[in-house]
């Protein structure tokens, strides 16, 4: 099972750049597929970004295409999100994901999870 831990939330205004970083530990990093998920106020979890573990393929949904780009860095252990131009809808608690031999593309392969980090965009 591997662990993870995310950083990066924070509060910015309609427009601004954050960029949410997840460190892993364990030694399945390297063959799980990473996604991010987020879960505002009220609403389900849904499934933002995935990224593959072996060619590094990507997903993503469609409401954060051109303004969100996931990477992985498997030399360290860690996964990012950088996300450009946001708006108040992208406000949520951004939780990171894994999939130990799973799919980056299938939101219900993702079995391990952070405890998550506040992403707020104001108006």
């Amino acid at each position: 099972q591997v662990q993870l831990v995310e950083s990066g939330g924070g509060l910015v205004q309609a427009g601004d750049s954050l960029r949410l970083s997840c460190a892993a530990s364990g030694r399945t990093f390297t063959s799980s597929a990473m996604g991010w998920f987020r879960q505002a106020a009220g609403k389900e979890r849904e499934f933002v970004v995935g990224i593959g573990w072996r060619y590094g393929n990507t997903y993503y949904l469609d409401s954060v295409k051109g303004r969100f780009a996931i990477s992985r860095d498997n030399a360290k252990n860690t996964v990012y999100l950088q996300m450009n131009s946001l708006k108040p809808e992208d406000t949520a608690v951004y939780y990171c994901a894994a999939a130990q031999g799973g799919r980056y593309y299938v939101a219900a392969d993702f079995g391990s999870w952070g405890q998550g980090t506040q992403v707020t965009v104001s108006s």
